[in-house]
């Protein structure tokens, strides 16, 4: 918290004198703002002959890691709502823990994959990691500060703050954090979490060389209780008065906590060989590198041995660590013409360095301690547009190396007008299952495995098509084909989770649908998605059908429309199935088939404004609980959140 509030007191102390003067106010669009840089001394000055310099939200720009460039946005709208949480993403495919800063359980899966690498494990950890796909750089007229603020669940706060500068029309440094701490309303449920973030890129005048990078420091803290006993289960359903005060509850375990720490340091540069002419457009061909990368570590640690894990080697203290750390290199040339579109092809080298400090010996068996080694891949990919008709195409192949792995890519996309838009997608990918599926140690006997040599790569095939349209609706449908399915489950034979492998082929296929109806200041926003298991309902289980409807109203109020505000009630609902449960000690998920849990539904009150470049968020959150029963879960044996008042607002400021 010392590294929050230093860097929150930097960009307060920069950020004092921001000035946002001039507005464009129109509705519905609250997104294109004026911002007068001028100094106000000169405004005062009749005789001065300057003309006032304005900078528009067009000139603050964000470029994603695939170039893709969108501008800071300061509206208000209701898809602003559904972002504005811990991940500050769209949550209707996923359902909250109890604590912010605790994991989240998926109520939909999308297989696609382009990387030929396996992850690391602990995947219910990383939710909150951020990975190079969710860093931005940024391009600014102007000082540009970003604050993020919520509240939670006792004792903390949640606190986002980015500061961004450009010393030239080609430099720019960026710097930011995210921090929390929630104490939560169980015991033994205190998360703590920390995201650094620094960016900078560079392009020279002539534009023919271009930088960009980041340093990215994380570590997520969550302590872990296990959950409620089946024997408190009566009492949190009843809704017992005497339980109402959720820190009654005595927890399976309250003396474990898990950790995940990572380091990255990142560049991607390239150099444009030839040089191209703005009046006589010239194919431009360029020459690139990338260079990753990072050190992470996951643990798991118990003051003393529980029996919810089975037996130990030691009774006194759990102490399980896992380290990664992950090199990659890419070298590629790029070619693009106007006709022949952009043409590229790379060359990418793996090192990776998974695993234990010691070798493992269980029953006369010995348990490696490393999987480590080198992989090269060859890839390539193509993007070009036919008047309204775009293609594009990307793969992958190990071509040596002790991983094998591939991918392929395809898409296309057709405008028919201004409002439809539609598009369709294939992709297949096979790859080794994560590391945590292939090597695992603990301190616990149960949990100590090596399927290295044993578990065959994962291969996955989806289909996809979508239509965009704001006047009908925006659709899209998937069908996915899962070979060697691989998933955590418990182990009938011994107390644990372990992991397994299956060689049926899973299909699975989601229809999801989106609509806005508007009517006046009025609009009904609409999301529904349907599900399907075709094969293997018992390993890949979810629910068949998942709604979120918001009815709102929208206006501008006081003089010259300075408040703009958005109320109204958000409904969620998903049928009921064997939701997966959770397992502290791995940090993952795992299948479960004896408990169902879903049909409830979710009922949130909010009250949004808008001043200026601030928004004001103010929600009642599942005011419904406590009378439509507290049958409520997010996993077994983990209640979903009681009726809770949170508040948050974020501010943007533009020097």
């Amino acid at each position: 918290m010392r590294k929050l509030f230093f860097i929150v007191f930097i960009l307060m102390t920069v950020t004092m004198n921001a000035q946002v003067k001039k507005f464009d106010k129109t509705f519905p669009n609250e997104g294109r703002t004026s911002i007068d840089t001028t100094n106000s001394n000169l405004k005062r000055d009749n005789k001065s002959k300057s003309k006032e310099k304005k900078a528009t939200i067009d000139m603050y720009k964000m470029v994603s890691y695939k170039n893709d460039t969108t501008f800071v946005d300061t509206s208000l709208t209701i898809k602003k709502d559904y972002k504005f949480n811990y991940l500050r993403k769209d949550n209707f495919e996923r359902i909250n823990f109890l604590n912010t800063g605790q994991t989240f359980n998926s109520l939909s899966y999308n297989v696609s994959n382009t990387d030929v690498m396996p992850d690391f494990g602990a995947r219910a950890r990383h939710f909150n990691y951020m990975e190079i796909e969710d860093i931005y750089y940024y391009q600014v007229a102007t000082p540009f500060t970003e604050l993020c603020y919520k509240t939670v669940f006792e004792q903390g706060h949640l606190l986002d703050a980015l500061f961004s500068v450009n010393t030239s029309k080609q430099l720019n440094f960026t710097i930011a954090y995210k921090g929390l701490r929630s104490l939560g309303k169980y015991q033994h449920q205190l998360t703590s979490t920390g995201n650094f973030r620094f960016t900078t890129n560079y392009t020279t005048k002539n534009n023919r060389y271009n930088l960009r990078g980041h340093i990215v420091m994380q570590d997520l803290m969550n302590e872990e209780n296990g959950g409620l006993r089946d024997l408190d289960l009566v009492n949190f359903e009843s809704g017992n008065k005497e339980f109402k005060d959720r820190s009654v509850f005595d927890p399976v375990f309250e003396n474990a906590e898990n950790i995940l720490e990572g380091k990255r340091f990142h560049l991607d540069h390239q150099y444009q060989i030839t040089k191209t002419n703005d009046s006589l457009p010239k194919p431009s061909f360029n020459v690139g590198h990338v260079i990753s990368f990072e050190d992470k570590y996951y643990q798991f640690v118990q003051s003393a041995r529980n029996d919810f894990f089975g037996e130990a080697f030691l009774t006194n203290k759990i102490n399980d660590k896992v380290t990664l750390e992950d090199f990659r290199n890419r070298f590629y040339v790029d070619f693009n013409e106007k006709t022949l579109g952009n043409i590229k092809v790379n060359i990418d080298y793996y090192n990776y360095n998974y695993g234990y400090d010691a070798l493992v010996i269980l029953e006369g068996n010995t348990i490696t301690n490393r999987l480590k080694g080198d992989v090269l891949e060859a890839g390539g990919s193509y993007a070009n547009t036919f008047g309204k008709f775009n293609v594009q195409g990307e793969f992958g192949i190990n071509v040596s190396g002790d991983l094998d792995g591939n991918f392929f890519q395809g898409s296309a996309r057709y405008e028919f007008s201004d409002d439809i838009k539609f598009g369709a997608s294939f992709n297949s990918s096979s790859k080794a299952p994560n590391y945590n599926y292939l090597l695992y140690h603990s301190d616990y006997l149960n949990y100590n495995w090596d399927n290295s040599n044993v578990f065959d790569n994962v291969q996955t095939q989806q289909l996809a098509v979508e239509l965009e349209s704001q006047k009908l609706a925006n659709i899209s449908f998937d069908y996915s084909n899962i070979t060697n399915y691989t998933y955590f489950a418990k182990d009938e034979t011994a107390d644990g989770v372990k992991p397994f492998q299956t060689n049926n082929t899973v299909n699975y296929l989601r229809l999801k649908l989106n609509k806005e109806i508007g009517l006046g200041k009025f609009a009904l926003d609409n999301t529904f998605m349907y599900q399907n298991v075709l094969n293997g309902d018992n390993i890949f289980n979810v629910p068949q059908f998942i709604t979120r409807n918001t009815l709102y109203y929208s206006n501008h109020f006081f003089k010259k429309k300075a408040l703009f505000l958005q109320t109204g009630i958000t409904f969620k609902y998903f049928t009921e199935y064997n939701m997966n449960a959770y397992d502290p000690l791995l940090a993952e998920f795992y299948v479960q088939n004896d408990t169902k849990i879903g049909n409830f539904p979710m009922l949130d009150f909010f009250v949004n404004a808008k001043v200026r470049t601030m928004r004001v968020y103010l929600k009642a959150e599942h005011f419904n609980s406590a009378w439509t029963g507290y049958k409520f879960y997010s996993a077994p044996n983990y209640p979903y959140r009681d009726f809770i008042v949170r508040f948050g607002l974020v501010w943007n400021f533009f020097l």
